[in-house]
């Protein structure tokens, strides 16, 4: 796909966003420096690989537009940064780390004003914009309207042009698409210099992001500060803390949380402000919540009210997995009639009305209310769905998982039903790479972002993803999701799969290390790491997503060719065994080679490889031992292989880690049944 492209359907958004650089350009000339600056010289950060063959890098949500724009700027010596005041103080410092990242000696930051004469390079950064100014983008290929159309929220552009007066310009239209504009400028540098571009861009999907949703093991504090700070470097937007395991979220509602658990929510919070991400606090009451009690309605606006006091400002109140064939107190049947579906949702309408009028239109600076309605999968109408559709207020979002709780897949047509069914456009809670239901037994979820239909976004009012157990596993698929709520248009399934394997061998979005180009021999071990652990199940086990594909093409390929031309039996064994390998070789390169905290997660399951990579190669020793006529060395072989698969299927998930614990499996029916068959292979 070529990645210089126009866009026709945003392109009046993005022809104001050209104002924001023409103005931030023309605010790096002047007369004199100005009386005082701030110098940082202590800042580290990271960029994108070096392109290879002229290409440029590759960003990760992949822009709307980006465009060559002449020569690459070189960045070295003293770099002036001049920013607006509304630059929030954790953009500023971001960009200078990035600076220092690439090249820069000495970052001198300013406020915009007089020219800084002594400086090698001038960059730009501001969130400020002008209809009327256009220069920064007549000579190129980008194609504006005229018109004044409203701007999209989160938007930003980037300009870096080479020539006499090499200068970068970075534009948000608000703090947010300032601080986007920073973290795609370090996916833009090699060392040393920044690619020569021009890059307009906005979300397609205005609400981006990640649920804390599963059973069982929540994830610990750290892992939350640091998948925060992850979500803003990949334009991931928001967060919802609702970890089913927190007693204080659903069995114990009432109760105030502890005093160090409510500051951890605050830390939260703050890192959530930081890397612009809505922290939404979901309060579940639905399994013991008496309706018509005015003590239960005080105990939910209390609770409420501690996190707002802390700084929340997005709140969930979700019914789901609760049954309601039956009311948890009798003043309910009295007020509301007989426990039925619809007694259930007129109840549960009420109440999130009442919350949204008297709680959140009544505290500043509040977001809509959000909620899981018990009926959240599939668009088949109900007696329930009709309740909340005709009594709900429409402020209120409404969390949706798709045509099933674990759906194969996800179309527009789909969300179009969805969106006639409660009226209102849902916000998809989109159950992959969850891994906590009796099916994923054993199962690691590290396939790509499958199976959702670009286009989405129109029939959506956003994207959050129930991630698994395993918090930095779990990043494998964000980044995806992160790529196909920004810009579903131009998704890839199979790049941005890539780019994940690439984020762990490089570490390239994080910035605490000055690292530009992720490990050749560690990306291609965790493709095939993450080739043996594709496969995504539905309740019943049934696999949306194939087990281990690349695999399964390569043994069939060795089937063909085995039972094909005796003669070239040795060549096929000869083939399979560097794939065979690569799988024996990949645990020790990824536990070298990636995260800590990603080698934690998956410990299990790089033993398990460790065990099954030996077993092929086992294996493949016994077939070409047979082909050599060598009868006895192949049953040594075949015993030997056997062995070690028998090795491999004992290894277990850690028990209070995953939900379900068992056996670990990987590659399920294709490197199990090969290693199995071999010996009857004649």
């Amino acid at each position: 796909m070529n990645r210089f492209r126009r866009t026709s359907n945003r392109s009046a958004v993005l022809a104001s966003l050209a104002c924001v650089l023409a103005l931030l350009l023309a605010g790096c000339t002047g007369d004199q420096p100005p009386d005082s600056g701030e110098t940082d010289r202590s800042g580290t950060g990271t960029a994108a690989p070096s392109p290879g063959g002229g290409e440029l890098p590759e960003v990760v949500p992949r822009p709307t537009s980006m465009i060559p724009n002449g020569g690459d700027v070189r960045v070295s010596g003293k770099v002036a940064l001049v920013t607006d005041p509304s630059v929030e103080p954790w953009t500023r410092s971001l960009a200078v780390r990035v600076l220092r990242a690439i090249g820069a000696e000495e970052v001198v930051v300013r406020e915009p004003g007089r020219s800084i004469d002594d400086s090698d390079l001038r960059v730009r950064l501001g969130s400020r914009w002008s209809p009327t100014v256009r220069k920064t983008f007549q000579d190129t290929e980008l194609d504006f309207p005229d018109g004044d159309e409203k701007l999209a929220s989160e938007s930003y552009a980037i300009s870096v042009r080479d020539g006499q007066s090499p200068a970068i310009a970075l534009g948000g239209i608000d703090p947010a698409g300032a601080y986007y504009a920073v973290q795609t400028l370090r996916q833009l540098a090699t060392p040393g210099r920044v690619a020569g571009v021009a890059v307009l861009d906005e979300p397609e999907m205005s609400t981006r992001g990640v649920i804390e949703g599963f059973y069982g093991s929540p994830w610990t504090h750290a892992e939350r500060m640091d998948q925060l700070a992850f979500y803003g470097s990949v334009k991931l937007n928001s967060y919802v803390y609702a970890p089913k395991d927190d007693p204080y979220h659903r069995d114990r509602w009432r109760d105030p949380y502890p005093a160090d658990r409510l500051r951890r929510l605050r830390d939260l919070q703050q890192q959530a402000t930081q890397h612009h991400v809505k922290l939404t606090f979901a309060l579940s009451p639905g399994k013991s919540i008496c309706f018509s009690d005015p003590d239960d309605w005080r105990a939910l606006t209390d609770k409420l009210q501690s996190l707002y006091d802390i700084g929340i400002r997005s709140f969930s109140v979700p019914f789901d997995d609760i049954d309601y064939a039956e009311w948890n107190c009798e003043s309910d049947r009295a007020e509301y009639g007989a426990p039925s579906a619809r007694a259930a949702g007129v109840a549960q309408a009420r109440l999130l009305n009442r919350l949204q009028r008297e709680f959140l239109d009544a505290h500043v600076g509040t977001m809509p209310l959000q909620t899981v309605p018990t009926e959240y999968s599939d668009t088949d109408n109900s007696p329930y769905k009709t309740a909340i559709r005709q009594r709900l207020d429409p402020a209120v979002e409404v969390m949706w998982t798709g045509e099933g709780v674990i759906p194969e897949d996800i179309t527009v047509d789909d969300a179009a039903s969805a969106e006639q069914v409660w009226g209102r456009k849902p916000l998809l809670w989109d159950n992959y790479p969850v891994n906590d239901y009796d099916a994923t037994e054993g199962l690691m979820m590290l396939g790509p972002y499958a199976e959702r239909q670009p286009g989405l976004g129109l029939r959506l009012s956003g994207l959050v993803i129930n991630p698994m157990n395993q918090a930095a596993a779990s990043k494998v698929v964000e980044i995806s999701a992160a790529d196909f709520a920004w810009n579903s248009t131009d998704f890839d399934e199979r790049r941005a799969w890539h780019e994940a394997a690439e984020y762990l061998a490089g570490d390239r979005f994080r910035g605490d290390e000055q690292r530009f180009s992720p490990d050749s021999g560690t990306v291609n071990a965790l493709m095939v790491f993450f080739d043996l652990n594709h496969t995504a199940v539905l309740p019943d086990g049934e696999p949306w997503l194939e087990p281990a594909p690349e695999l399964r093409r390569r043994l069939d390929e060795f089937r063909e060719a085995w039972n094909g031309d005796a003669s070239n039996r040795q060549g096929a064994v000869s083939e399979l065994r560097g794939y065979a390998r690569s799988i024996a070789e990949a645990p020790e390169k990824i536990r070298k080679g990636t995260p800590e905290d990603f080698v934690s997660d998956v410990r299990p399951w790089l033993r398990a490889t460790d065990l099954w990579g030996d077993a092929l190669l086992a294996a493949l020793d016994g077939l070409s031992a047979r082909a050599s006529g060598d009868s006895a060395t192949a049953s040594e072989e075949f015993r030997r292989a056997a062995e070690l698969a028998a090795r491999a299927g004992s290894v277990r998930t850690v028990k209070g880690e995953t939900l379900p614990q068992g056996p670990v499996r990987l590659a399920d029916g294709v490197l199990d049944d090969f290693v199995r068959q071999a010996p009857d292979m004649r």
